[in-house]
């Protein structure tokens, strides 16, 4: 296994010896990572290696058969990282403020463009009309869109590029301090590959006032990697394999890497289905 360099900054995300069964199938198998606020990071790994599973791990949406998961508190900031397995559901919901979530099939409800950003705005922020809209707006036209123009289109009137731009503004609309992103270019053409890598870099770089914003990002996207140049933690047999910088990975001669390597355009231009579950 190799490593990367070890930033100073405070950390965002501890796993630790972090295991999950499905009946006989085995997919984390004793995971180890730990991410510092302010980096981005790149979860990569074959297909049904876990990095969904790890994902919905830390975002609390399952709980692991052994081992641990601690998130930093932003509540109480003096306090550190908070293990998931000791909080109650409203516990994860003062954890989930600083959060947002970009789902593999972008997770958009049923309405309006202005309703899917509206409505977290109200029920996780509790903000008023006034400034929900205002950030509605500022959202949208940081993703490169006219409010005017898109606000009132339905779901089902986006393209999957569109609908991605406006699953990202929702996200960006939550100015959140930890964004997960599940494979947010999988199944695009290449125009709109370039600006969702775009927009994730601007996302990670404007942080979230003084404090720095932490990116988290299962991807089989190569050009992401090469253009964003993240840490990058590679999953193989239920456990972290790889954890180092882009070039040490791309570089790599290792007989699991380099397979992996050359496969990932392939994986990263299959279809999505509208669960946001990649079709295998």
């Amino acid at each position: 296994m190799e490593s990367g360099s070890v930033s100073p900054d405070p950390l965002e995300i501890r796993v630790e010896n972090v295991h999950k069964s499905f009946g006989s199938n085995q997919v984390l198998r004793g995971v180890n990572l730990s991410v510092q606020r302010g980096e981005m990071i790149a979860i990569v790994g074959g297909s049904g290696c876990g990095k969904t599973v790890l994902m919905e791990h830390l975002i609390g949406q399952m709980h692991p058969d052994e081992g641990q998961v601690w998130l930093a508190n932003h509540e109480s900031p003096d306090s550190g990282l908070v293990d998931l397995s000791k909080l109650d559901d409203a516990g994860m919901d003062r954890l989930r403020i600083h959060w947002a979530v970009v789902f593999q099939g972008n997770g958009l409800i049923s309405g309006t463009v202005e309703y899917n950003i509206s409505l977290p705005l109200e029920w996780v922020k509790g903000l008023d009309e006034s400034e929900i809209r205002q950030r509605t707006r500022r959202a949208i036209e940081a993703v490169g869109l006219n409010p005017d123009e898109i606000l009132g289109k339905t779901r089902d009137e986006l393209s999957g590029g569109m609908a991605k731009r406006i699953a990202i503004a929702r996200a960006l609309a939550l100015d959140p301090l930890l964004i997960f992103y599940d494979e947010p270019t999988t199944g695009l053409d290449p125009e709109n590959t370039e600006l969702i890598q775009n927009l994730i870099f601007k996302m990670h770089q404007r942080g979230s006032g003084e404090l720095r914003r932490t990116s988290l990002i299962i991807t089989h996207d190569k050009d992401l990697l090469r253009r964003l140049q993240p840490r990058i933690a590679m999953l193989n047999e239920g456990q972290v394999f790889f954890d180092g910088s882009y070039t040490a990975f791309h570089q790599s001669d290792s007989p699991v890497i380099r397979p992996y390597f050359e496969l990932m355009p392939i994986l990263q231009q299959r279809p999505v289905s509208p669960l946001g579950l990649g079709m295998q």
